[in-house]
């Protein structure tokens, strides 16, 4: 299966048969290159992703910055310390999940919700890690 199958298929699906879809959804690697991502995913800077990786190692270092991707910054709420990064603004927010080799992004708005996001987002994660990607 394509990168860019996962990401239109198993992240931009849809998520509770009455048509709701994240905003953006992305698979990057570790060194920030972009292996498959939606039209609508934000054009980030390797920075961005670096800072990421950087509280993956060190839980807590995006917490007084806030998160940013492609210049939008979110406020980072309770994740799982190495494995999965959320965020909010506003209405919306994001989830990020680590797996061995790759990032795996979910941008979400209302009338999605934060659990509808994190449970999308850490499924194809974790499928991933099984894989041993």
């Amino acid at each position: 299966m394509s990168w860019q199958t996962y990401v239109d298929e198993h992240l931009m699906c849809d998520i509770d048969g009455n048509g709701q879809h994240l905003a953006a959804a992305a698979i990057v690697g570790h060194d920030g290159s972009p292996w498959a991502k939606s039209a609508s995913f934000p054009q980030f800077k390797a920075e961005e992703i670096a800072g990421i990786m950087k509280d993956f190692d060190e839980p807590g270092h995006l917490a007084p910055t806030g998160l940013h991707l492609g210049g939008v910054k979110y406020m980072v709420i309770a994740g799982e310390a190495g494995a999965v990064i959320r965020g909010k603004k506003g209405s919306g927010g994001i989830t990020i999940k680590k797996t061995g080799q790759a990032l795996v992004f979910g941008i979400y708005e209302e009338p999605v919700t934060p659990g509808q996001c994190n449970m999308v987002v850490e499924r194809l994660g974790d499928y991933l890690t099984d894989q041993g990607l």
